[in-house]
């Protein structure tokens, strides 16, 4: 893949998320990745929670070798952090766990202890936000593993977006699916899945911030459960 980084304004980045994604819209996950891997070469990344390893693997078959971003919060599950290394050991992909710049003592020294359960947007800026954008310098595309099932603030996703605040294309070979076609992606290639979801958790955080998701609740409602909050932070719409 080429690394090529392509000088381009705002509008003239907006337009061609617009025109990618009317062009790539009810196409296969693949032949997304396929455009964004032509598109932006060694500039394009994945990040994954490792809810699951459906977007890595996906796109390792395209671009084996991809970077996979990982944001490493030290407040995962230990489970989430299994799968992690699994798909490290396994996938043709490169895992890169990117820590925040403080670990979880020295922010319980600064802003106090339990700062998710007071002011969870803080946390949250703090140990995912941030370092997803220092992460991100090194690209200027990456994809997400969205789909418009998953809640109503997910419902309107494009399969190619532009960050106009991170100046990034962010792109979403899954946005069409639904449950049943990652499970049965899952089932069809022994996908590593996080155990957490076989146990009543449709969606998986940080350990502070994720229940079960409550019966007819959509995937995301376990998240927060005790405030109006479904969003780190990390999907921006503009």
């Amino acid at each position: 893949m080429s690394s090529t980084t392509v000088a381009r304004t705002a509008q003239e980045s907006i337009e061609l998320a617009r025109a990618a994604s009317a062009q790539l819209e009810g196409q296969s996950a693949e032949k997304i990745v396929e455009w964004a891997a032509g598109q932006f070469g060694e500039r394009f990344c994945v990040t994954s929670s490792f809810a699951d390893a459906v977007l890595a693997h996906v796109v390792s078959k395209v671009v084996p070798g991809v970077p996979v971003i990982f944001l490493d919060t030290g407040l995962h599950f230990a489970e989430t952090l299994r799968v992690r290394d699994v798909v490290q050991r396994t996938l043709p992909v490169t895992v890169r766990s990117i820590r925040p710049r403080q670990t979880v003592a020295e922010q319980d020294a600064e802003f106090g202890p339990r700062l998710y359960a007071r002011e969870p947007d803080e946390c949250c800026f703090l140990r995912k936000v941030e370092p997803l954008e220092r992460a991100l310098q090194d690209y200027d595309a990456w994809a997400a593993g969205l789909r418009r099932d998953e809640s109503p603030s997910r419902a309107n996703t494009p399969v190619v977006g532009f960050e106009r605040a991170r100046g990034k294309f962010k792109v979403s070979p899954l946005v069409l699916w639904t449950q049943a076609d990652v499970d049965k992606y899952i089932s069809r290639y022994n996908v590593p899945v996080n155990a957490l979801m076989r146990q009543g958790y449709a969606s998986v955080g940080c350990w502070p911030c994720t229940r079960r998701t409550p019966p007819g609740g959509d995937p995301r409602s376990g998240r927060w459960a005790a405030f109006d909050k479904t969003e780190c932070g990390l999907h921006t719409s503009g």
